[in-house]
């Protein structure tokens, strides 16, 4: 069976000190590059994913306009082009074959709603190379991680959630995250 590694948003807003820092970040970020140091032959396709929202305007609603509600609306991150939006500099993107960006003027929680440089999905990334597994990794459990999971399911793919790689917002959101994967066919390892 080939596999891919999808690595979710390890950004410098989403680690520690950034505008949405998940405590536990740049410990995955450093995990992720161990793991990849050691894996990557053993992965056909290795995609990492960006929040990578415009500088102008509210994202479609994504930024709030006053007050966050941390659900539908969120503080200023991930601007493209600026130092938040960054991949964290623990994360060796060496190995990384493909790189996607999401959000791009609205808002995005899962990697296949994000496009390549070239405009591709990660569907085709996937369909082209024959994979048909998928490991995930990244920021944050409870949200992007979730959303990117629930999508590769729905699109067939056998997927392995890697839980020492990923780092969520807040411990029992994260717990209910991870269980509702399980429930929906994904693998905890």
């Amino acid at each position: 069976m080939t596999r891919a590694l999808l690595i979710v948003d390890v950004q410098n807003d989403f680690t520690e000190g950034g505008a949405l820092g998940v405590s536990g970040g740049h410990a995955v970020a450093e995990g992720i590059t161990r793991h990849l140091a050691a894996h990557a032959a053993d992965y056909t396709a290795i995609i990492a994913s960006r929040d990578w929202h415009d500088a102008t305007g509210d994202n479609g609603g994504h930024f709030a306009r006053g007050v966050p509600d941390f659900v539908d609306t969120w503080p200023v991150h991930c601007v493209a082009d600026t130092t938040g939006a960054e991949y964290d500099p623990g994360l060796d993107t060496a190995a990384i074959t493909h790189h996607v960006k999401k959000g791009q003027g609205r808002a995005a929680y899962s990697m296949f709603e994000g496009t390549t440089d070239g405009g591709g999905t990660v569907m085709d990334l996937l369909a082209d190379h024959g994979i048909e597994s998928v490991d995930i990794v990244g920021i944050a459990t409870d949200h992007c991680v979730r959303a990117t999971a629930l999508d590769a399911l729905r699109y067939g793919q056998h997927v392995r959630v890697l839980s020492d790689l990923v780092a969520g917002v807040a411990p029992e959101p994260s717990e209910d995250s991870l269980a509702e994967l399980v429930r929906a066919g994904a693998e905890v390892v």
